[in-house]
């Protein structure tokens, strides 16, 4: 295996096990996959029926655009489940890492008409980039693909509804922190809605449409020491696992 391959593997591992870490994942029903460096058609994704939690850099699968395996493995591969991922793979070509979860801020809040508000600094990162998929049952119709390609167009996050959430990176590291941003932000979103609808204050406070345009472009476009996300958290993230007696056994 040549080494970019593996580092790869290390990496798509390390982002299933900080999704499990937050509490995001679903058992075993959600996937985040990632194209094999140097190839256009070729992915890996998690084994079908390990926890996010179990994952490790070799369980991890190699599959070809149809979600059929391409290489020796025990492992079983949920091809129903790359239906989503391959089609936004196939897309966008920058999406070299696609993270689908669903969690529960992001379903409650891509379930609402309007989607995410910017009702937070971490919301930003979203304003006027996410796209809204409505919900047309278990993704297994490959025409539905052309429909997710189309809402997700070139937005960093999909807000799926009544279902959850799919956010794209140029790697696992951005794949990630587009996750945990649009997390945090929609956690709080629910929070405050929770506040107004109970009467501890009079209503949502939301920034002018000129002062998001300006944080959104301030994030987008690295101002000031802004770096793409995951630049400078993924070191950190990284020693966070090998610091858990549970979690870094993800490298083997």
């Amino acid at each position: 295996m040549k080494d970019d391959e593996w580092q790869a593997r290390k990496d798509l591992a390390a982002c299933y096990r900080l999704v499990a870490g937050m509490g995001l994942d679903d058992l075993i029903y959600n996937h985040i996959s990632m194209r094999v460096p140097g190839t256009d058609d070729q992915f890996l994704i998690n084994p079908y029926g390990m926890l996010f939690d179990e994952i490790t850099a070799s369980s991890l699968v190699k599959i070809d655009i149809n979600g059929t395996k391409i290489d020796e493995s025990p492992y079983e591969v949920n091809a129903a489940g790359f239906v989503i991922h391959g089609a936004v793979h196939k897309a966008r070509p920058d999406a070299h890492c696609v993270l689908h979860v669903h969690s529960t801020a992001a379903v409650a809040v891509a379930s609402q008409k309007s989607g995410l508000l910017p009702l937070s600094q971490f919301a930003m990162w979203f304003w006027k980039r996410q796209g809204l998929h409505d919900y047309e049952g278990v993704a297994l119709d490959m025409e539905e693909r052309v429909r997710i390609v189309e809402n997700l167009s070139s937005h960093p996050v999909l807000l799926m509804r009544n279902h959850g959430v799919l956010t794209v990176g140029r790697n696992p590291a951005e794949a990630f922190m587009m996750l945990y941003y649009f997390e945090r932000a929609a956690a709080i979103q629910l929070a405050l809605q929770a506040a107004v609808a109970s009467g501890e204050d009079a209503a949502l406070c939301i920034p002018p449409a000129d002062v998001c345009d300006r944080a959104a472009g301030q994030f987008h476009g690295q101002a000031g020491d802004i770096m793409v996300p995951g630049a400078r958290e993924w070191a950190g993230l990284l020693r966070r696992l090998d610091r858990s007696a549970q979690l870094p056994d993800y490298r083997s």
